[in-house]
């Protein structure tokens, strides 16, 4: 599992900013050599989970995934690893990787979710339902 977290990480210049005087300062998540995907966006949903709740257990055929908490704690599985994800964490899942995520905190939980559709006609297969 791809876990990263900008919590201690110091912000940079964009390329196109001057570094000693900069009008804004980045953090980077992932790189290209982080995470390989090619494709079509498929989504941006910024997404909000009530306590106790979770996804079902599924895949994508041909989708990959990046989540990105913003609020709220979350304990997410990736095929056979398990992480707690905080704000300010993030984590990569690639395509055909089963996976959930589940509100293990006491307040909403509130994430940005971002997809690429790698190859056309993929569909999402769910292999267990959430309780």
């Amino acid at each position: 599992m791809k876990k990263f977290s900008i919590k201690n990480m110091e912000g940079i210049a964009p390329g196109h900013e001057d570094p000693k005087n900069p009008g804004t300062l980045k953090r980077v998540i992932f790189t290209a050599d982080d995470v390989k995907i090619e494709g079509i966006m498929q989504m941006i949903n910024w997404s909000k989970m009530p306590m106790g709740k979770s996804l079902a257990l599924h895949y994508h055929e041909y989708m990959e995934e990046v989540f990105i908490i913003l609020s709220g704690k979350a304990e997410f599985v990736i095929d056979d690893e398990c992480e707690t994800l905080e704000a300010t964490d993030a984590v990569y899942v690639p395509q055909q990787s089963k996976h959930l995520m589940k509100n293990i905190g006491t307040e909403p939980l509130e994430y940005l979710a971002i997809g690429v559709v790698t190859k056309a006609g993929g569909k999402t297969v769910v292999v267990e339902k959430a309780e």
